[in-house]
């Protein structure tokens, strides 16, 4: 079958009823998303990626490239695992609207309402600072960060507030955007405190385990461990040599000797990561089971930081915890306007059009990136996905 055939028989299985469905196991493939990342791979930009397409009712493209491991020749395969980074903001952010939806709180509240030692949080100048979940969910507290070597000997995200506290807030809340560590992880304490659980025990039992994401965790278990795509650098002489997954400090992905960092911990596959975005794509709800209103998906995905500049590309503005293409250009050229995402740093991507009713999930492990929202792997995926998707209406 040549190529334009092959084009045309994928996009006709994607629209007929049943053959998209993830619980088939099995899915599609684009041909020139495949064309794409191959040369990506031929490239030396990265040494494997699993790419996937998904919309409310399943998945429209899969497919894993390359390889997971270099050395070992180990392939990729559609159920790598991943560490997604700061991919787990828009799952911390979820958490604390399912908080605001049970009524335990509010955005709009000050951090001390829930986390006393905040009312210790002070300016440059010694003077008290008044900080709001709001402010933390859209980089723009102020809030200076814990240094590596102070996050590395902490054990629980409550261990990190006194750190925060201790450091002068760096800028008004709310007049400025700096991408922000420390807030989210803050979010994620008031979750705790909230719900009364531990932040990972919370999205197991609310979140990631009823909506099926098996593999997506901050501490993986001697089982997934062998489906742990390696990290790479590449040199200026386009060599890839492995790198170790930074969060980590050192320490094994298995070990729970450190805190969930809900700012960027979590390891995941692109099938789990593609029915949260399935559930948010859905308002709220998948499989029949709701998690979130729809208005406070709403409110997540839609810019909450006024004209502030904002992101890592141009045209952005911030929602709750989800970076908000404002105005399409460049990488985002291709996407509808209020597409919404997030990336993490190692490459990793999720973006997901609410006019053409997609999310693009892009998993790679690159860790040199200057940009990983402008990588070029990211422009060859979606450029190739949704040119390939426009064209089959």
């Amino acid at each position: 079958m040549n190529r334009l055939a092959a084009t045309i028989t994928t996009i006709g299985l994607m629209a007929t009823p049943g053959l998209a469905q993830e619980s088939s196991g099995t899915a599609p493939s684009i041909p020139a998303v495949g064309e794409a990342l191959r040369k990506c791979v031929a490239d030396r930009e990265i040494a494997g990626a699993v790419t996937l397409v998904a919309t409310p009712e399943g998945i429209v493209h899969r497919d894993a490239t390359g390889k997971a491991d270099i050395a070992g020749a180990r392939a990729m395969r559609p159920d790598s695992l991943f560490w997604i980074a700061s991919m787990t903001k828009p799952i911390t952010a979820t958490a604390v609207m399912m908080m605001q939806d049970e009524g335990k709180l509010s955005v709009d509240d000050l951090v001390e309402t829930h986390l006393p030692e905040f009312k210790a949080l002070k300016d440059t100048e010694g003077k008290p600072v008044k900080v709001t979940i709001r402010h933390l969910l859209t980089h723009t507290s102020g809030m200076a960060e814990a240094t590596p070597d102070e996050a590395r000997v902490v054990k629980d995200l409550a261990g990190l507030v006194p750190i925060y506290v201790s450091k002068p807030v760096q800028f008004p809340p709310g007049s400025k955007w700096a991408y922000c560590q420390s807030g989210i992880n803050t979010a994620a304490r008031i979750v705790e405190v909230t719900s009364g659980m531990p932040f990972d025990r919370f999205l197991e039992q609310r979140l990631t385990g009823p909506l099926g994401m098996k593999d997506t965790t901050f501490y993986l278990s001697e089982e997934q461990v062998p489906r742990l795509a390696t990290s790479y650098r590449r040199s200026d002489q386009g060599e890839l040599s492995a790198t170790p997954v930074s969060i980590l400090y050192g320490k094994a992905p298995t070990s729970r000797d450190r805190y969930p960092a809900a700012n960027g911990g979590l390891f995941s596959t692109a099938g789990d990561y593609a029915r949260f975005c399935r559930m948010i794509l859905n308002g709220g709800e998948l499989d029949g089971k709701r998690y979130l209103r729809p208005e406070s998906v709403a409110l997540m995905t839609s810019v909450q930081t006024g004209d502030l500049k904002t992101g890592f590309t141009p045209g952005n503005g911030w929602g709750l915890g989800w970076a908000v293409t404002r105005e399409p250009q460049g990488i985002t050229a291709i996407l509808s306007p209020g597409t919404f995402g997030h990336g993490g740093a190692y490459g990793t991507q999720a973006w997901i059009d609410p006019i053409k009713k997609r999310a693009y999930i892009l998993m790679i492990q690159r860790a040199d990136y200057p940009n990983s929202d402008a990588s070029d792997v990211r422009q060859a995926f979606q450029d190739a996905a949704a040119g390939a998707l426009d064209r089959g209406k």
